[in-house]
């Protein structure tokens, strides 16, 4: 046998390996969401949804259609736990305020890129490390929460509170905000969108965005842009987490303050807010 021959014979050998692992672990895959599908969703599970302000106003069709979510986004993630116990409840909440996005998006399996859920019990102290001429600084500041294409980290005393009562923010939303923001492969304030409605999205957010950057600037005369507030400004991709987390904890305020943006909101998550949640 040629030298070419050889290799020829080696690169498709390895190639059918490697074609047979791809179907092997894929068809392990469809299996296991299989086996979580039919498993039937907990009484004990339900009493936590029962609690929040968004579940009990779903519809039945809803209610059913988010259990089945949960089901899977808490089977198929790691949820890693640091200087806590990762409950039930833990994981729960979480998936339902992270499915709650995308309900009317996607099946059952939502977020698929996200691998890793890591819970803290309080906010967490991150070093910041600047340099300046040749001086190097390391500064430590506070997290809320953190998303990165396949990573979540989210603080469970923020978390738990926000979960159960109305509160303009919830940092389970904000940050699967940003995982949304993701998916079309840069967090720019753009989610994943129809070509037909990228110019619509673009004018309205960013009009939005450079008023409230200019009120910030100015820190006077805030009028309605205080529903916002400043963290909107950081940055678009931090406008597009925050005004999403309003839409779900204060959409009243947020339609009758910002129609436009409320009414974009609205069309990309497929859901009207303030028929469902009188807040």
């Amino acid at each position: 046998m040629s030298y070419y021959s050889a290799m020829l014979l080696f690169f498709s050998g390895l190639g059918l390996a490697l074609l047979s692992a791809y179907f092997f672990f894929k068809l392990r895959k469809e299996e296991k969401l299989q086996k979580l599908q039919a498993q039937p969703f907990k009484e004990e599970h339900r009493v936590y949804l029962k609690y929040t302000p968004h579940y009990e106003n779903l519809s039945k069709e809803d209610k059913a259609k988010i259990e089945r979510s949960i089901i899977t986004f808490s089977g198929t993630k790691e949820f890693i736990g640091v200087s806590l116990e990762v409950t039930e409840e833990i994981k729960i909440i979480i998936a339902f305020y992270a499915c709650l996005l995308l309900l009317h998006k996607t099946e059952s399996n939502c977020y698929e890129s996200v691998k890793t859920i890591i819970v803290y019990p309080n906010a967490v102290a991150l070093d910041n490390i600047q340099a300046a001429n040749g001086i190097y600084k390391k500064e430590q500041f506070l997290i809320d929460g953190q998303a990165t294409t396949d990573t979540v980290v989210i603080i469970w005393h923020d978390a738990k509170k926000e979960a159960y009562h109305l509160r303009h923010n919830n940092v389970v939303i904000h940050e699967f905000a940003h995982e949304i923001d993701f998916m079309d492969g840069v967090a720019d304030g753009i989610p994943p969108l129809e070509r037909s409605k990228y110019d619509a999205w673009t004018e309205v957010f960013y009009s939005d965005y450079k008023k409230l950057n200019a009120v910030v600037l100015k820190n006077r005369d805030w009028g309605k842009y205080k529903l916002l507030g400043s963290y909107a400004a950081s940055n678009e991709a931090e406008f597009f987490a925050v005004v999403t987390e309003r839409f779900y904890e204060s959409p009243q305020s947020l339609k009758k303050h910002f129609p436009e943006l409320y009414s974009e909101l609205k069309d990309f998550f497929e859901m009207d807010t303030a028929k469902l949640i009188k807040g």
